[in-house]
């Protein structure tokens, strides 16, 4: 019996709506904010964590796949990234991380309301309150992002 292997082109899904280009004084306000929320005090391998998990939740697949290459390029290993969607059942991140991941999935998922006071508390006790001020911009923008590319994919893989 002979096995044939099959080569496939990756399916690339096809941008929606290039909303960039269509709306470019909003997208130029965007890349604004974004370069503002990079020059904050957290270290980078915990703002590429709380990025790659709010894609994640998101389903923003240009997102995950550019925050897990960016965490890796700042040094995190590829078994903590595979974990991320578990991060809870894993031993692999420390309390400041937990805290930080606890808070942008309370900020990303607000249908069931505003962020409890103990996950607020949590990650207070883990950052000061100008680094706490940054996660909670972090985590705001990176869901901002998020929305353009899950609703219009503007942006090919």
């Amino acid at each position: 019996m002979t096995t044939q292997t099959q080569t496939t082109a990756p399916v690339i899904p096809p941008v929606r709506l290039a909303a960039d280009e269509l709306a470019p004084r909003i997208s130029k306000a965007m890349n604004s904010l974004e370069a503002a929320s990079r020059h904050i005090s957290l270290e980078p391998g915990l703002i590429e964590l709380v990025r790659a998990r709010a894609s994640q939740l998101n389903g923003c697949a240009y997102c995950v796949d550019m925050h897990t290459r960016d965490a890796l390029k700042a040094g995190d290993s590829q078994q903590r990234l595979f974990a991320l969607p578990v991060w809870r059942e894993t031993p692999f991140f420390t309390a400041r991380e937990r805290a930080a991941l606890e808070l942008t999935e309370a900020g990303t998922k607000l249908t069931g309301g505003p962020v409890p006071d103990e996950v607020f508390a949590q990650a207070a006790a883990e950052f000061s309150e100008t680094e706490l001020a940054e996660l909670i911009w972090t985590i705001a923008v990176i869901n901002a992002w998020n929305r353009v590319g899950a609703i219009a994919r503007p942006w090919a893989l």
